[in-house]
């Protein structure tokens, strides 16, 4: 398996298990079938509210030896609630808690939003908290002390854009080693690539097949199933690989990593068994004519009537 390195040569697979979406009941299981399976990544977050599951699983999974602690990367994140200097601890404490670990390989601030603490989701515009009232700079100060601490090992963010990345670099003392982003061939992201290739910046990409199975309120009723593509079905029959393996080694192509998120065993299977899977310089050309710059995830959620946040500012685009 194809690795990511971090300034201290800690070592990231470069393909994880996603457990966003993933539901009570199933979340673990899933786990433990993906580890039998090889996979050494797990992504996980506060706000999937499944993360006790996981515990659990990794505590049998340590148990039966089916693994050592030493061999899983692990990555978890800071829910907005808990953007306040003084909440950023207990935050991860609960985290750790919760997947019964001791440390986080990686830890990133989920979103540029804040909301007030103990609100996990905004009920009207006017419950976000703007960027200028809680800075990310004091939050990132807070995170910073989670490395001294030792419950972390490295940090990151996730959904920042290029202005937010440059800007906390220029005030961070521990700079951030990774950005977890939107990305598949409908979403390249070109110019982030760049970026954080000159500033030795790691990606990851959520949402890498497209993200089919989120919840309808985040769907359009027009929008492009990834996975049904002709460009990528026609390379996939190249291959005699499926759809899902072409986005996925696309990904790793590209040197970004990438959690599809499945409980199926096979799928799963199906879904590491793409690291093996190489893309000629035509596949990847062929794909590049795909990009439409479409998010599945909008961020529209962040952005409604009486919200500090519009879209323009929470991705800082124009167009």
């Amino acid at each position: 398996m194809q690795t990511l390195e971090f300034r201290d040569h800690d070592a990231m697979p470069i393909l994880g298990l996603g457990t966003w979406k993933s539901s009570p009941g199933e979340v673990g299981a899933a786990v433990k079938a993906a580890i039998a399976a090889g996979y050494r990544h797990l992504d996980c977050a506060a706000i999937y509210r499944n993360e006790a599951e996981i515990g659990q699983a990794l505590r049998e999974c340590f148990a039966e030896g089916l693994v050592q602690r030493e061999e899983l990367w692990v990555t978890s994140k800071l829910w907005n609630d808990s953007h306040r200097p003084e909440h950023v601890r207990s935050a991860i404490d609960q985290t750790l808690a919760d997947l019964q670990l001791d440390y986080l390989d990686l830890y990133l601030i989920h979103w540029p939003v804040c909301l007030p603490h103990g609100q996990l989701l905004p009920e009207t515009g006017e419950d976000l908290i703007a960027l200028e009232e809680q800075p990310i700079a004091d939050t990132w100060q807070a995170m910073e002390a989670l490395i001294t601490a030792g419950v972390c090992r490295h940090l990151g963010v996730s959904n920042f854009s290029t202005k937010k990345l440059a800007a906390l670099c220029e005030v961070a003392t521990v700079p951030p080693e990774l950005n977890q982003i939107e990305l598949h061939p409908h979403l390249q992201q070109a110019v982030m690539l760049d970026f954080c290739t000159a500033h030795n910046i790691h990606l990851t990409a959520y949402s890498p097949l497209g993200s089919g199975d989120r919840p309808d309120a985040f769907k359009a009723a027009d929008e492009p199933v990834l996975l049904e593509n002709p460009t990528i079905t026609m390379i996939a029959d190249r291959h005699q690989a499926t759809p899902a393996q072409v986005l996925l080694a696309w990904a790793i192509a590209r040197g970004t990593a990438a959690i599809p998120k499945s409980t199926n065993p096979d799928r799963l299977a199906e879904n590491l068994a793409a690291a093996d899977v190489r893309l000629t310089e035509t596949d990847l050309a062929e794909i590049a004519t795909l990009d439409r710059h479409y998010r599945y995830v909008s961020g529209s959620f962040w952005a409604m009537d009486g919200s500090p946040y519009s879209l323009e500012t929470l991705w800082d685009e124009t167009a």
